[in-house]
């Protein structure tokens, strides 16, 4: 029993790093982004019908007419945010809790929201699974943030918006960044935020698609 767990275990990190390497070959990443990439089973968070998407380059759906994000735009949401140095990260929108299980090989503590409960508790189901401890997750409408560990070096927000709630910035560190993407012509923009004291300075980086943001909460 133990070796058959070990041995699905190589076989799913290692479809991780096939589909790292794959990654890197559509969009160039870093080696720390690389890495965290091919350490996350994203089959676990993927939901029973569709384990055997869990390694393409698709989004795929959730229940409460949510998505995991494509590998590709999670690679892409995650290298903006510069993390190479970077201690503290929240994450607006939990989702499946992908994300934030990326993050959590790059960040030293993830502070990550979640509007619909039974989104979030399933998450945590599978970070504790994985043994993630360095993911703090919160259920709570996402616009608000999450204001009792601010400031934060980093901060993503994984919901389309016309832009990221402006309060948000009072919760990122000087010199900090907040990678949101915004809504724009009919498009969505991964964009880049970097605070610089009262300033802030906007890069427009690629093309995504995630839903809409929404305000309040949802219950079981």
């Amino acid at each position: 029993m133990i070796r058959r767990h070990l041995q699905n275990n190589s076989i799913h990190m290692h479809k991780c790093e096939e589909l790292a390497r794959e990654l890197n070959a559509v969009f160039p990443l870093s080696k720390e982004v690389q890495n965290a990439i091919a350490q996350t089973q994203r089959e676990i968070f993927v939901p029973t019908g569709f384990k055997h998407y869990a390694y393409k380059l698709d989004a795929l759906p959730l229940s409460s007419n949510q998505w995991i994000s494509s590998p590709l735009t999670v690679a892409k949401m995650t290298e903006a945010l510069y993390p190479q140095g970077a201690d503290s990260v929240l994450e607006i929108g939990c989702g499946s809790g992908y994300q934030a299980a990326v993050l959590s090989k790059l960040f030293r503590r993830v502070f990550t929201v979640e509007r619909i409960e039974k989104l979030l508790a399933q998450a945590k189901e599978k970070f504790a699974k994985l043994n993630l401890t360095n993911i703090h997750a919160r259920f709570d409408d996402g616009n608000r943030g999450w204001r009792t560990y601010a400031p934060y070096d980093r901060i993503l927000f994984s919901a389309s918006a016309k832009q990221p709630p402006v309060h948000l910035f009072d919760q990122l560190k000087d010199g900090g960044i907040l990678v949101a993407p915004i809504e724009e012509d009919k498009k969505q923009i991964i964009t880049r935020f970097i605070k610089n004291g009262k300033k802030i300075k906007v890069q427009k980086l690629d093309s995504c698609l995630f839903v809409p943001v929404k305000k309040g909460i949802e219950r079981l």
